[in-house]
């Protein structure tokens, strides 16, 4: 298992599985989610003789839905599922934070996690 696959995993059951990588399917129905990995920690040993079994990513996961009440509880229990999940070690960087969805007319909010997981 890839923490992609782990984190989708954790996220479809909050959304009927309509979770996407980069970028939701066109005319997909709200509510949904969206993750990316935005970057995270390089971890390498000093004597370079091998890869830690571990690595870290920062994703972003924004949470869409047609109403600001439905969006704020969604983003909610995204938080909780990654925080709590036992399929990698995570930890929010900051709170929800709004996201414009006036170009396709739904309310957004997107948070930023650390994640260790098994390379």
């Amino acid at each position: 298992m890839t923490v992609e696959s782990d984190l989708l995993a954790v996220l479809e059951p909050l959304v009927g599985g309509r979770v996407y990588a980069v970028e939701a399917a066109a005319g997909v129905a709200a509510p949904y989610i969206v993750c990316q990995q935005i970057g995270g920690v390089a971890v390498a040993f000093l004597e370079r003789s091998a890869m830690p079994s571990k690595k870290n990513g920062r994703f972003q996961i924004n949470a869409w839905a047609t109403t600001k009440e439905q969006v704020s509880a969604l983003a909610l229990a995204v938080e909780g599922a990654i925080v709590l999940s036992t399929r990698f070690q995570a930890e929010a960087l900051g709170a929800p934070v709004d996201t414009d969805g006036s170009l396709v007319d739904l309310f957004g909010m997107q948070q930023d996690f650390s994640i260790w997981s098994n390379r």
